[in-house]
C-alpha cells in the first residue's frame, strides 16, 4: 500500500495531482481532470464531460467547470471540428462523410460539423481522391480489371467517398494507364 486514499472512478491513468486532491472539493478534481485530459491533446465538451462523469464528478459541479472552461477558450468544440477535419484529412485522405461520422462520435454539434467539413470543397475532395487512387494503383497491377476497380473504388469508399466520384477517379486512372474502361460507369 501507498498510504494515499484510493477515491471511487480512480483508475491507473489518473494523475497524482488529482488523486492528492480532497474529495471534498469536486470542482477543483474536475479542473484537475479537465486540465490533465486537455495537456495531451484537444477533446470536445462531450469528451470531457464524459470523463468527468466516469469519475463520478456530479453533473452541475462539471457544468460549471466546462462552462468556465469554455468562457476561457480552452474548451472549443468549433476550433477542434476544424482542426480534426483539416488533419485527418490531409493526413488520412478522408473524405467529407467520415469525418462527419468521426466528428458525431466526438460529441460535436451538428452545426459545428457541417461548419467543419465544409472547409473541403469538391475539387480539393477529388484531388485527395485521384493522390490516393494514384499511391494504390501501382499495387493492383497484374489484377484483373474488376477486381482493380474493386479495390480502388473500395479503398475510396471505407474513406467516406461518394460512390459517383470514387468511380470517376478510378476510371480516369485505369484509362491514364492504357486500361480499357468500358462498362466501368456502371454502380458495383
Amino acid at each position: 500500500m501507498t498510504g494515499r486514499t484510493e477515491w471511487p472512478g480512480d483508475s491507473p491513468d489518473s494523475s497524482r495531482a488529482e488523486k492528492e486532491l480532497s474529495p471534498q472539493d469536486p470542482a477543483e478534481r474536475a479542473r484537475a481532470i479537465c486540465l490533465r485530459l486537455l495537456t495531451g491533446t484537444p477533446r470536445t465538451r462531450k469528451q470531457l464531460a464524459d470523463a468527468l462523469r466516469k469519475r463520478e464528478i456530479p453533473d452541475e459541479v462539471a457544468e460549471e467547470v466546462l462552462s468556465r472552461f469554455e468562457d476561457v477558450g480552452l474548451i472549443d468544440d468549433a476550433a477542434f471540428a476544424g482542426a480534426w477535419v483539416e488533419s485527418r484529412h490531409h493526413g488520412r485522405g478522408l473524405a467529407r462523410r467520415a469525418l462527419a461520422r468521426e466528428l458525431r462520435t466526438k460529441g460535436v454539434e451538428p452545426a459545428l460539423i457541417q461548419e467543419a467539413v465544409e472547409q473541403l470543397d469538391s475539387e480539393r475532395e477529388e484531388a485527395t481522391a485521384r493522390d490516393l487512387v494514384d499511391r494504390k494503383l501501382r499495387a493492383t497491377r497484374g489484377l484483373d480489371r474488376e477486381r482493380r476497380l474493386r479495390r480502388l473504388a473500395g479503398m475510396l469508399a471505407r474513406k467516406g467517398y461518394p460512390e459517383g466520384m470514387a468511380l470517376r477517379v478510378v476510371r480516369q486512372a485505369l484509362e491514364a494507364e492504357g486500361e480499357d474502361t468500358e462498362g466501368l460507369d456502371e454502380p458495383f
